[in-house]
């Protein structure tokens, strides 16, 4: 499988302590060097930075032909540097967040998971607790507490 990931949620399963599941759901891990800047730029938190100066071979660094598009111009960089690479290498799957541009990457025919979709199958795969949705809604990730609830109460009905 080729699977393209934006930044933030490569962000949040660091910050958790989840990163380590993405090896074991998906094998490789594809993002594009704006991707890799933004892990490691300025305001982001020491610890995702900590992590990136030790890549583990899973995470595949890649660069792209930057061809101008005037519906992604809208995005921010990482967000619209992922959805051209999982074109232009016809990805399986792209990791992405942010509202408007899943919304672009499902018009553009791209599947999508987002963070909450990979810690949903990382439950069900019994690679980590559910308790790791608590952990994610103390830092600064915007989620309703209804959707955390919903998610686990699915997680519950999968696991009896």
């Amino acid at each position: 499988m080729i699977i393209i990931s934006d930044t933030s949620p490569l962000c949040y399963l660091i910050l958790i302590d989840c990163i380590d599941v993405l090896p074991k759901l998906y094998g490789q891990v594809i993002v594009t060097k704006t991707v890799y800047q933004e892990l490691t730029a300025f305001g982001t938190p020491e610890k995702v930075k900590k992590w990136c100066q030790n890549l583990l071979e899973w995470l595949i660094i890649h660069s792209i032909d930057d061809n101008y598009d005037l519906e992604l111009e809208q995005l921010d960089a990482g967000e619209k540097s992922a959805i051209i690479l999982a074109e232009q290498i016809s990805a399986d799957l792209i990791i992405l967040d942010e509202k408007f541009a899943r919304k672009i990457a499902k018009s553009r025919g791209l599947n999508i998971i987002g963070l909450l979709g990979i810690l949903y199958d990382a439950c069900l795969a019994k690679l980590i607790k559910p308790s790791k949705f608590q952990e994610l809604q103390q830092t600064n990730f915007f989620v309703s507490p209804q959707l955390i609830e919903d998610i686990l109460n699915k997680i519950d009905h999968a696991n009896v």
